[in-house]
């Protein structure tokens, strides 16, 4: 049996998926920002944000985003797009060395690709995007985050991540970008599958 150790880490980002957040500025231009506190609750998906960064701000007033998801290989894209802010004087919660950039797209060399239903655009090279509204965005019990709930208007999917006939993702084919503690990965191989998984199974084990 193994032994615990109580510690205080300064993050608990646990193993979440990264996710890149676009959304429109007051301008009607468009702010592109990674972010790893995201998780889904049917077409609901609740993100957590820095109370003070552009896109809770662009959330408030506008809330219009596509939540696109970068595959493993991606993560250089996504750490390009870490140090940089699109609020301009640079918040002074921001971490030292941020600093503002107002076309994050170009920053981090991805493309837009317009969406149907929402103003802000897709990353291009994201393999999963979906497009999303803001339906509230309220402080956290520490005043320093948001919590916004999006509900999920439409889902756009790489076509070789989708079982041919159906609506599955082939979850042998398609691999979140993870941010374990501040250090990025990837999937490794499949353990197994939920008793509920709809996914048929040739396609589950390969």
């Amino acid at each position: 049996m193994s032994s615990h150790t109580t510690i205080e880490p300064s993050i608990l980002y646990f193993g979440t998926p990264v996710v890149l957040l676009s959304t429109e500025n007051e301008d009607g231009t468009f702010n592109l920002a990674p972010m790893s506190s995201a998780w889904a609750l049917g077409r609901t998906v609740v993100l957590g944000l820095g109370r003070e960064g552009q896109t809770a701000r662009n959330l408030r007033a506008r809330p219009d985003l596509v939540i696109n998801l970068p595959a493993p290989h991606q993560w250089p894209a996504v750490e390009r797009l870490a140090p940089l802010t699109g609020r301009d004087p640079v918040p002074p919660t921001k971490a030292e060395g941020c600093r503002f950039e107002p076309d994050k797209f170009a920053a981090a060399d991805l493309h837009r690709t317009p969406s149907h239903l929402v103003r802000p655009p897709r990353v291009t090279e994201c393999p999963l995007q979906l497009e999303a509204r803001a339906e509230r965005v309220r402080p956290d019990l520490s005043g320093d985050c948001v919590i916004v709930e999006t509900t999920v208007l439409k889902i756009h999917a790489a076509s070789d991540l989708v079982i041919p006939g159906t609506h599955h993702i082939d979850p042998t084919a398609w691999s979140p970008l993870i941010y374990n503690f501040r250090h990025y990965f990837g999937l490794g191989p499949e353990l197994g599958s939920s008793y509920r998984t709809e996914t048929p199974r040739t396609a589950a084990v390969g």
